[in-house]
């Protein structure tokens, strides 16, 4: 039996009010499962179901951003990160590649995700090599304007104003992430009157034209001499080599652990 809206909103009214479901069943003579029903969806459309919850956005609901974890993850995202949706999930899932070897790694982007998207719960799925630290979200886009069809360094990539605004701020987390994605720190060795020597040195690697870009910008932010190296004509690493500059980067980025 179909029921007219004033006799769905006077069954609300009341229990909103904390009347029991089986009391506003017998007070407007109407099937206590069908009560029962109305106040599910109510409850649905209002996000009082147990567990339920919208997801964070900063853009869509002005939910404060932890911008410091922001910064991190956004290296991430750039170097091994990709946003994805599958036929069998209606929500999109960000996506960031680990590799096995450095577990500190994954604890860090887990715990940026977590702080990025404190009401959505991230998710690790080992692959052969390498873990994914996942979550799912309805505005992935809106925190990762850069996402778009196909390869990363087949499309143009730029930041936008308030990404801009948090990379000026904290500008160590996003080469920190970046480093962390698709760099490392290595130790070169050379030779001198028939003696070795050692220096470590930092590389950043990326086909993205407009990737090296955002990370040399932000090199050059904070203070830090970098050259650019090719593989034949093309470029293809950025390289951190002075004394005084890696120094510099060892206490803000570090080797992987």
């Amino acid at each position: 039996m179909r029921y007219d809206l004033d006799t769905r909103n006077r069954a609300l009214t009341l229990l909103r009010d904390g009347v029991s479901n089986a009391e506003v069943s017998r007070r407007l003579g109407i099937p206590s499962g069908t009560v029962a029903w109305w106040l599910h969806r109510d409850r649905a459309r209002n996000g009082g179901l147990p567990g339920a919850h919208r997801s964070t956005c900063h853009t869509c609901h002005g939910d404060p951003l932890d911008r410091t974890a922001y910064g991190y993850l956004l290296g991430l995202y750039l170097g091994d990160g990709h946003i994805f949706q599958s036929g069998k999930h209606r929500v999109p899932n960000l996506t960031i590649a680990c590799c096995e070897d450095w577990p500190g790694l994954i604890d860090a982007a887990e715990d940026a995700v977590r702080r990025v998207f404190p009401h959505n719960s991230p998710c690790r799925v080992r692959r052969v090599g390498c873990t994914y630290v996942k979550v799912y979200s309805k505005h992935l886009d809106c925190h990762f304007p850069q996402h778009g069809p196909g390869k990363k360094h087949t499309r143009h990539i730029q930041l936008a104003p308030w990404q801009r605004e948090i990379v000026d701020e904290h500008p160590w987390e996003l080469i920190r992430g970046l480093v962390h994605s698709d760099g490392c720190r290595i130790t070169n060795w050379t030779t001198r009157r028939g003696k070795r020597y050692e220096y470590p040195r930092y590389f950043f690697t990326n086909v993205s034209d407009d990737i090296r870009r955002i990370y040399t910008d932000a090199l050059d932010r904070v203070g830090i001499a970098w050259k650019e190296t090719r593989r034949g004509s093309t470029p293809y690493n950025i390289s951190v080599a002075r004394r005084e500059s890696v120094q510099v980067m060892d206490v803000h980025v570090g080797p992987k652990f």
